[in-house]
């Protein structure tokens, strides 16, 4: 547990997704965020990148929200969706050593969010510390704030 501001995040490990090379879920009052990581056992042949794969899900039951009447699915990620797994790539993907050539997953699935929660910059925490806690080698934990400047002052995770 650690006080960000005036919000209490809460951090597990290891009770959800124990089948997962690595798992964490951020709690911060009504928002909940869970990641995993995992990676491949062997390298595939010919591959001169990192197969890094990050996948942000903001179901619609997080919000108390249930598809209904013509659409009764998710469907294809929103662009929300795309622009927060890239804010979960960008930092990450440099960290990683050179030459790991494993296909590698990482996955922040709300489950749940309030108004006002930062799910985004949760899932940031939560992916940062699965990874860490699996097989990859992972040794620089992340973490992340939404900044912004009001009246020539910076507020942290402004809602």
């Amino acid at each position: 547990m650690f006080r960000l501001v005036e919000k209490i995040i809460r951090l597990e490990t290891g009770r959800m997704a124990k089948l997962a090379g690595g798992s964490a879920t951020v709690w911060a009052d009504g928002t909940v965020v869970l990641a995993t990581a995992v990676s491949a056992k062997s390298m595939k042949p010919g591959i001169d990148f990192i197969p890094l794969t990050v996948d942000y899900q903001e179901r619609a039951y997080a919000a108390g929200k249930i598809p209904g009447g013509f659409f009764k699915r998710e469907g294809k990620p929103s662009e929300r969706e795309v622009l927060n797994s890239r804010l979960i790539d960008r930092p990450i993907r440099p960290l990683l050593p050179e030459g790991y050539f494993y296909e590698t997953q990482l996955v922040a699935s709300v489950i749940s969010i309030d108004k006002g929660g930062v799910a985004d910059v949760m899932a940031v925490i939560a992916a940062s510390t699965a990874l860490y806690l699996s097989d990859v080698p992972f040794h620089s934990p992340i973490g992340a704030v939404r900044l912004a400047l009001v009246d020539g002052n910076y507020i942290v995770n402004p809602t």
